[in-house]
């Protein structure tokens, strides 16, 4: 299974901090948070990495060149202007192929082991991993059901951890440019199209230069 991480973003809640230095290569732990996502795909033998990059892509793009020193293949998609997730997916699509992939958000840390995550989607559209809530987000995303259903409702409802098994045909059909994936799951969702996960372990939504200090000194012990 290939992987696709999103690292095309402004990082405008980082801001000081991403003037300079786009969010993906901010160091967290001793090595940029980008690093991070790539040696736990390469730890569970996903070497085939897909990366879209607009906001300072140059700067991530020398940091990484082709992944080697990683232990993975990169190839780039550039993107113009950021095509938000749905559009940067979509433009994609013809490097990662017709198979399902691993959708990873570049802003986020995860100790999951995706080797763990079921190998086939089956009829399915996509299966989200989901986490607990953390405090800045307390009402969660979705309900799962105790059969790995994904559900907008009802309570308990788990959060959306930005890491996806995604199959193409979830956004294959929609015209290309800027869009958000959002709707297209839950109209997934709507048609009971959509497994999921839930991972038990740590999990830190890297969207402020606060929690990005506080990883860093859970990282460093």
């Amino acid at each position: 299974m290939k992987a696709m991480i999103l690292a095309a973003g402004y990082g405008t809640r980082m801001r000081p901090l991403t003037d300079h230095c786009p969010k993906p290569l901010l160091e967290v732990g001793g090595k940029p948070l980008i690093v991070h996502h790539l040696e736990r795909l390469a730890a569970a033998g996903m070497r085939d990495i897909v990366i879209n990059v607009s906001y300072r892509a140059e700067q991530i793009i020398e940091a990484l060149g082709d992944g080697r020193a990683h232990g993975v293949s990169i190839t780039w998609s550039r993107e113009a202007s950021p095509l938000e997730t749905g559009g940067g997916i979509r433009q994609a699509l013809p490097m990662l192929g017709d198979a399902p992939f691993l959708l990873v958000n570049g802003d986020v840390w995860c100790d999951l082991n995706p080797a763990r995550l079921p190998p086939s989607l089956g009829s399915d559209l996509a299966r989200l991993v989901v986490v607990d809530n953390p405090p800045h987000h307390p009402g969660g995303d979705f309900h799962l059901t105790a059969d790995g259903r994904v559900r907008e409702s009802p309570e308990p409802r788990w959060t959306y951890a930005g890491i996806a098994q995604i199959d193409p045909a979830l956004v294959a059909d929609h015209p290309a440019g800027a869009f958000a994936l959002a709707p297209l799951l839950r109209q997934a969702i709507a048609e009971d199209r959509i497994a999921g996960y839930h991972h038990p372990g740590h999990w830190v939504d890297v969207g402020t230069p606060e929690r990005l200090a506080e990883l860093d000194r859970l990282l460093q012990g």
